[in-house]
């Protein structure tokens, strides 16, 4: 083993006393490594196969989203928050639109509010699938990954039967959505309900109870509460931990205060407990989806947004016919009617955490200032520590269990 050192330099390997065996080696992890996950970097110092210690670099991808959102008006934004997430966009997207709504004051009918959670849940399983999919292909199991990725591939069919759109969605308007549910987006919901569980049963199998799978992910990585909450934690990686915080659950939004589900937390704060909390959050979105279509059903037909023309854009064949349709549509979007100064902060439960959207409006067409809580940012900072003492092999299950999506992380 290398002796006791105080400081290593990140970018080159460091000698003591000339003895090749008490040499480190500077690896780096990424930027273009399959095992990132993303366009990032680690620079670890290396003893043999175990980290001594690390540096985690981002700013590759740097889009300047949040200065880019100072000079756009609201709709414009959009477009912006699903290039966060790409892997469950529609969150990030109607996360920003009740951002607005609060600012704006504007409340929804349930139904809509229904319709949303629908979609939302949605895009938490798929986000979860690729998660859980793709860390037992990082512990060398590629068949589960297989056979849940159709099933993410039939939910986008979900999406493109709303919006037109599968990854980056865009969905949605200030105040609802562009358009109702049609026959077809309702069958698709209700044929994924029963698809579904079969397949996420038999993934369970490949994986719950796998010696070879329990052996690397028991134990690896372990965090405990204190810790987590320390460096500011969320979503599945914090309630594995043991942490019971859900947004949905302690500040509800979209009236989830109305829905039965159960917040799975788990003990240890290792990769396996994420796995499993990851795991039974994809059975209590089922649950949420059920009983959100049992409740549009009790709602007014053909109701998809509120009342608000001074901020829903109105249909587009009226625009392209008719000359009102067109002015409300121009002004909408060039920011032009009066809104209120003032600061607001909303979050959701994204897949990865908390999702904040943090909005100072100074009155004009653009925001003053907007952030984005992005939870895989704030998640990400605990990496290199984490890795410090520990196996390579395990540190890559390790962020494969953090679930770092690099359009979040590096905004």
């Amino acid at each position: 083993m290398s002796k006791p050192i105080t400081k290593i330099t990140p970018n080159a390997a460091v000698f003591f006393d000339n003895d090749p065996q008490d040499e480190l080696i500077t690896l780096n992890i990424g930027p273009t490594h399959p095992a990132t996950h993303g366009v990032f970097q680690n620079v670890v110092q290396i003893d043999g196969e175990r980290i001594v210690s690390g540096v985690s670099t981002i700013g590759y991808i740097h889009r300047a989203f949040e200065k880019i959102a100072e000079h756009r008006p609201f709709y414009q934004i959009t477009p912006l928050t699903d290039r966060l997430n790409y892997c469950s966009s529609p969150i990030n997207n109607m996360g920003w639109h009740m951002t607005v709504e609060k600012l704006l004051d504007i409340e929804l009918p349930k139904r809509v509010q229904y319709m949303r959670v629908i979609v939302m849940e949605l895009a938490r399983i798929a986000d979860h699938i690729i998660c859980n999919g793709i860390l037992g292909v990082d512990t060398g199991a590629f068949s589960g990954f297989l056979y849940v990725m159709q099933e993410r591939e039939f939910i986008y069919e979900i999406f493109e039967e709303i919006c037109g759109a599968r990854l980056t969605t865009n969905i949605g308007r200030i105040g609802g959505f562009e358009r109702d549910f049609n026959e077809i987006a309702f069958h698709k919901i209700e044929e994924f309900l029963k698809r579904f569980p079969p397949v996420l049963k038999e993934f369970e199998n490949l994986f719950v109870r796998n010696r070879i799978f329990i052996e690397r992910t028991s134990g690896v990585a372990a965090v405990t509460p204190e810790t987590a909450l320390s460096y500011s934690w969320s979503g599945p990686i914090l309630r594995a931990t043991g942490v019971d915080y859900d947004v949905r659950a302690t500040a509800p939004y979209s009236s989830y205060e109305e829905f039965e589900f159960d917040v799975p937390v788990g003990t240890n704060g290792d990769v396996y407990d994420r796995f499993m909390v990851r795991n039974d959050e994809m059975w209590q979105s089922l649950r949420i989806i059920e009983q959100a279509l049992e409740k549009i059903k009790k709602e007014p037909a053909g109701v998809f947004h509120a009342d608000v023309p001074d901020f829903y854009l109105p249909p587009k064949e009226q625009v392209y016919t008719n000359m009102e349709a067109l002015i409300y549509h121009f002004k909408i979007v060039m920011g032009e009617w009066e809104t209120p100064k003032s600061e607001v902060y909303h979050a959701v439960e994204g897949a990865n955490g908390e999702l904040g959207f943090y909005l100072i409006h100074d009155g004009g067409r653009t925001p003053y200032r907007l952030h984005f809580r992005r939870p895989s940012f704030v998640n990400y900072q605990m990496f290199a520590p984490m890795s410090s003492g520990m196996l390579i092999s395990d540190a890559i299950i390790n962020m494969s269990s953090l679930n770092v999506i690099a359009g979040e992380l590096d905004a």
